[in-house]
């Protein structure tokens, strides 16, 4: 079809949109659309773009707070740290790119983030990524990882910013719906924040920095749909991206936000040109002219329709102050990129398109934005079978066996090969990264704070209780912040889910967002940014509920915080915490094939509040030398990972009291709580500060050589470091070698 022929319900269908969308376009427009038209609306009107099955649940996460300057709505959230400095973050999702093209798709997720805070008028400072594989075993998991981390590194190393934490996990609900979410931060002086707004009649419009081609045509709407063998081949669809032309990109827009030239900025992501400047007039109330015959090509002979909706990367649109346009012009030529003015401002309320003097349509951006479909989609939860994993014990195993299953679980084992594919200290401002801490540690660029980043998901626990699952995940995060001595002031979401079609898949997503708002509500952390992420299952099948969260904290004393690692033999290690005495939903039970219905308990957001804002004061004062919060697999693991990352070992010595729960003590997940180690004359001080807030259980010293258990004069577990290290050590890297048995 060519851009100026009218279409009908049956185009719309194979563009994404359903017979009754298509309908209430003709009724938007009192006449059926044209191609272009069509395609602008699929894009615009697409899951990925418009929210339409979240968007009346979203309204129930808390997105205010005094230190709030910017919240959901714009390119990324701003949060206020002080010394007229902020924070500008979000995370994002790149799933289906990276599972089609795993290099470009991932390496383009990271570059989308990156435009997303610079748009804002901030410097990016550091990145993390949370990646979700199949099965260890299936057989594209190693290609898919290897291209995921090869363009995730390859684009964040060429453009400059350091990669601090990287969560990888492994599981056969993602075999055909890999997750790939990017995370970005970068500081802005508070009178720099700049905003995606369209205003003053008059003012230019300029295209800056790539070219526009073919790739990514209809990116948005494949994001928005379900998968299937057959469009794995939809490499088209996915974008190809350059770094050095970013970094080109950055600093020409930088240059340009200190002069105060500009009126808005939007960057070029998803549906490219069309959501752009759509969302500008939205936002500013105004309407658009629009010579898209000027816009620069790399590829002969696009038409208007593959202009308005190529997703090729490193393009920004740019509203200018009328009269500074040689001033912009200059900038962006004197960084080799592409600047041409290619509309202007108007007062009609209206976007119009024109090629080559001819007027191709002229939409009402509210048409595409506030008139955009909005579904309350039916949603209940599934029956739930009678679950075994209450009675479910390890008794033909080991501790020393356990232990080492574990370790070498490639979802908990040593990701160096991932994470050492990563620039950690580009910029130098890298303090602490996530082999160090519990929580990364970056300063902030021009401050004498820092910010405590981590982000994270635990799909199996929200594959049970998709409400408690993603309750137990912030606040295990709130404590992994704590343990560098930092308060969380807000957080970027990433809602990973399957079909809203499905009303299972649906109920999870309801559930997953009601338990987050409660959360964020209970900790007080404002929810700045965000994204949604639908329609991750392929022929039929979605993915476990993924959550992602990225929160991030203030360390206003940066030197004053804890490691990860023990440092002294002779220290004592110490819980604070509640210990569980019930299975459910431990890393163990899902490698014994057991699969939990519920969850034991809902835990007490209170309790974790307390405990968290304790461990910062102690953490300030020095009395905390080491900390890590006790997550994926238990308190065994995390001692023997606080020991490894010394380089020391650990003596264990547990009271006859702790006999009758011994596996739940050593393996359970079902608790929140921190092991830490203090210098034992400084046990007191512990005892007293956790007084009437968390038990304070000693457990042991940190030693040498071995870890080793003891149960009142009964050894349970021996085992040389380098033994354990060894499993530790060898559990990616046989996933990375295609080393393990089907």
């Amino acid at each position: 079809m060519r851009d100026l022929d009218i279409t009908n319900s049956d185009h719309a269908l194979q563009m994404g949109l359903k017979k009754t969308e298509f309908e209430r376009i003709v009724q938007l427009l009192q006449r059926a659309p044209n191609k272009l038209e069509l395609g602008i609306f699929a894009a615009m009107w697409s899951e990925h773009c418009s929210y339409k099955s979240s968007r009346i649940h979203l309204k129930k996460l808390p997105k205010s707070g005094s230190t709030v300057l910017v919240g959901p709505g714009e390119n990324a959230g701003v949060i206020d740290v002080g010394d007229n400095l902020a924070v500008a973050f979000k995370v994002e999702s790149h799933n289906h790119p990276s599972f089609i093209e795993p290099f470009q798709g991932a390496a383009t997720g990271v570059g989308g983030i990156l435009r997303d805070v610079f748009t804002m008028g901030a410097r990016p400072f550091a990145t993390m990524n949370l990646l979700r594989f199949g099965a260890k075993n299936h057989f594209k998991t190693r290609h898919l990882l290897s291209g995921v981390v090869s363009g995730i590194s390859g684009y964040g190393n060429c453009f400059g910013v350091c990669n601090v934490v990287s969560d990888v996990a492994f599981d056969p609900s993602y075999n055909g719906n890999i997750l790939v979410n990017a995370f970005a931060i970068g500081v802005v002086p508070h009178d720099k924040i700049f905003l995606g707004t369209a205003e003053g009649v008059g003012n230019p419009v300029f295209y800056v920095g790539a070219k526009t081609g073919k790739d990514g045509i209809h990116g948005a709407t494949m994001a928005s749909d379900e998968f299937s063998e057959s469009k794995e081949a939809a490499r088209p669809t996915v974008q190809v991206g350059d770094p050095f032309k970013e970094k080109l990109l950055l600093e020409a827009c930088l240059e340009c936000f200190s002069k105060n030239i500009l009126i808005g900025i939007q960057d070029m992501g998803a549906a490219g040109l069309t959501s752009s400047s759509f969302e500008m007039a939205d936002r500013g109330q105004s309407g658009l002219l629009l010579h898209l015959d000027r816009v620069p090509l790399r590829e002969k002979n696009m038409t208007p329709y593959e202009i308005m909706l190529s997703e090729s990367q490193e393009r920004m649109l740019l509203v200018v102050k009328k009269g500074e346009e040689q001033v912009l012009i200059d900038i962006f030529s004197r960084w080799d990129l592409d600047v041409v003015e290619i509309g202007s401002v108007t007062d009609d309320g209206m976007v119009r398109l024109f090629w080559h003097g001819e007027e191709y349509t002229a939409l009402s951006p509210e048409m595409l934005t506030k008139e955009a479909p909005i579904y309350d989609r039916f949603y209940e939860a599934p029956e739930r079978a009678a679950s075994s994993a209450a009675d479910f014990h390890l008794d033909n195993f080991s501790y020393e066996d356990l232990l080492l299953k574990l370790v070498r679980h490639p979802d908990l084992s040593n990701q160096n090969w991932i994470t050492e594919q990563y620039d950690r200290h580009i910029g130098l401002g890298t303090l602490q990264h996530q082999h160090q801490a519990d929580a990364a540690l970056v300063q902030i660029p021009g401050s004498s704070k820092a910010v405590a980043l981590q982000i994270g998901c635990d799909s199996r626990l929200c594959g049970i209780d998709p409400r408690e699952g993603v309750k137990r995940i912030l606040a295990r995060m709130v404590l992994q912040i704590a343990c560098v001595g930092a308060r969380p002031i807000g957080l970027s979401d990433c809602l990973n889910y399957g079909s809203p079609e499905d009303a299972v898949c649906m109920w999870q997503l309801v559930s997953g967002i009601e338990g987050l708002a409660e959360a964020a509500d209970s900790f007080q952390i404002p929810v700045v940014s965000g994204n949604v992420s639908l329609y991750n299952q392929t022929d039929h099948k979605p993915i476990d509920p993924t959550p992602t969260i990225a929160l991030v904290g203030l360390q206003e004393k940066p030197m004053q915080t804890a490691t990860l690692f023990f440092k002294n033999e002779g220290d004592l290690i110490v819980y604070v915490g509640s210990f569980a005495h019930q299975f459910s939903g431990a890393e163990l039970l899902f490698e014994g094939q057991v699969k939990p219905r519920y969850l034991s308990n809902t835990w007490d957001l209170n309790r974790v509040t307390s405990l968290s804002q304790l461990i910062v004061e102690q953490v300030r004062i020095g009395t905390i030398l080491a900390a890590a919060h006790v997550g994926k697999g238990g308190l065994l693991y995390t001692i023997f990972k606080m020991a490894h990352a010394g380089k020391k070992g650990a003596h264990v010595q547990l009271d006859i009291s702790m006999s009758e729960h011994l596996t739940s003590l050593f393996f359970s997940e079902d608790a929140f709580g921190a092991v830490i180690s203090v210098p034992r004359e400084k046990l007191g001080i512990i005892e007293k500060a956790f007084l009437n807030i968390a038990a304070v259980h000693v457990l042991g010293t940190v030693s040498s050589q071995e870890l080793s258990c003891q149960l009142g004069r009964k050894n349970l577990l021996q085992l040389p470091m380098d033994i354990i290290s060894h499993h530790y050590d060898s559990g990616l890297c046989e996933v990375v070698n295609g080393r393990i048995d089907s």
